[in-house]
């Protein structure tokens, strides 16, 4: 006579043949995957550098498809909004995240209380493009090197401003503060098109602004550019030195545009988009790189230490600057 299994057995086998069974469902769905409509939300307005590297993805990612992408911008709250929302979203791969290393790296050092977890709430897919910043100034400024804008700062304390748009922005000026030891006022903005356009009008003194939305304002004569915070000066703009060459040696900031999906996602679909957007982004590699972005892609495990490592870095550079959290 055969024995029967014990009822905790009974459950585990259950359990077992529940999850092979969905399986090949899972990757099913992954081979089918995507098979509607998709939506983008970004975590920054219309214009801003994360929202055009979204439409370049979006664009091609619909030529390889044949589906329709709506990209549905969610600026303001330093990209808290559209985290939030694609937090809650299902977890069915048609709702992806498109932000920066300011929601999931640096937005825990800035902030008391986030209204979601930037990794348990997220399945990370691949950065897409690792970004410098350009310090820009009004034609109008008397300054024209970051030596002029120290000296300058130091004249009038308390009195010059920096805007900023995002985390990095914010850090760009905090940095430049304890480095150069002055004392700057800052003005927070949604976004860095509507910090661009005080710039420009001479409501603020300064910013850090992300080379997409910055260098078409300085092509343009709208705004002088003095610096750029990357290691070394950049092929695109080899006339621009950096805040290393300035006297700031300890002068680098970057900042990464990234791809997420919700929480519970199964992993064969966080998988397909991953090579979905690795398509997308080599198919016009020359439009990401065109402003002076480096193309970056990652495994999504390769991107989730990429997230932690950039997480202690931001918490570092925070408490250095003295920055207690809102």
């Amino acid at each position: 006579m055969t024995s029967r299994p014990s009822m905790p057995r009974r459950r585990a086998l259950t359990f077992a043949m529940a999850g092979l069974a969905a399986a090949p469902r899972a990757f099913a769905q992954a081979d089918a995957y995507p098979s509607r409509q998709m939506r983008f939300i970004v975590s920054f307005p219309a214009g801003s550098a994360t929202d055009q590297v979204a439409r370049l993805i979006a664009a091609q990612m619909t030529k390889a498809t044949g589906q329709t992408i709506v990209i549905d911008n969610r600026g303001g709250a330093s990209g808290m909004i559209a985290c939030e929302a694609v937090a809650k979203a299902p977890p069915d791969g048609y709702t992806v995240l498109i932000t920066t290393g300011t929601t999931h790296a640096a937005n825990p050092s800035l902030f008391k209380k986030l209204p979601y977890d930037p990794v348990k709430d997220f399945v990370p897919i691949t950065p897409v493009s690792n970004n410098a910043f350009v310090l820009v100034v009004a034609p109008s400024s008397p300054a024209n090197s970051v030596a002029d804008l120290a000296r300058l700062a130091r004249a009038q304390p308390g009195k010059l401003s920096f805007a900023s748009g995002n985390a990095p922005s914010r850090i760009g000026g905090e940095m430049f503060k304890m480095m150069a030891n002055v004392d700057l006022l800052h003005v927070p903005y949604k976004g860095a098109p509507q910090a661009l356009t005080d710039l420009m009008g001479g409501q603020v003194s300064m910013m850090w602004t992300d080379l997409r939305t910055g260098m078409p304002q300085v092509a343009a004569g709208k705004l002088r550019a003095l610096a750029v915070t990357g290691a070394k000066r950049l092929a695109l703009y080899p006339n621009i030195p950096t805040m290393i060459e300035q006297g700031f040696p300890d002068y680098v900031l970057s900042n990464w545009v990234g791809v997420y999906l919700p929480a519970s996602t199964p992993q064969a679909i966080a998988n397909r988009l991953n090579a979905l957007v690795h398509a997308a982004v080599r198919a016009d590699q020359a439009s990401h790189e065109n402003t002076g972005g480096e193309v970056m892609l990652l495994s999504p495990a390769d991107f989730a230490a990429l997230q932690a490592r950039d997480t202690a870095m931001w918490a570092r550079v925070t408490k250095a600057a003295g920055m207690e959290p809102e």
